[in-house]
């Protein structure tokens, strides 16, 4: 016995339409996939104030700096940061501003 769909067909087409598969399905688990981190939250959030060196990100969020170039490595790979060399330092900001929106819809999401 088959089931029938309550919902009409240009709803169910939609649906279709908008629910990601493939490539892009992969790309928007992998994003977000970003924020399941506390270490990389707190790096994040610092880094949409300012640009900052690990050095810098260590002291202030309290994390060692092992841990810290180990996460932003990984948001780099992920192009969430990007990194700018003067001299022997290396200032790590983030790629685009949408990554602070991100986060400050979770905030707003929370009721914070």
């Amino acid at each position: 016995m088959s089931q029938m769909l309550l919902l009409d067909k240009r709803t169910q087409g939609l649906i279709e339409d908008y629910v990601p598969d493939g490539e892009i399905l992969e790309g928007i688990v992998c994003f977000f996939s970003v924020f399941s981190d506390y270490t990389r939250v707190k790096i994040l959030s610092a880094l949409a104030i300012s640009e900052l060196c690990v050095t810098d990100l260590s002291r202030i969020l309290n994390i060692n700096q092992t841990t810290v170039s180990h996460q932003l490595r990984f948001l780099k790979s992920a192009g969430i940061v990007k990194c700018i060399r003067q001299g022997k330092i290396i200032f790590y900001s983030l790629t685009n501003d949408a990554i602070n929106d991100v986060l400050l819809k979770g905030i707003e999401f929370l009721g914070c």
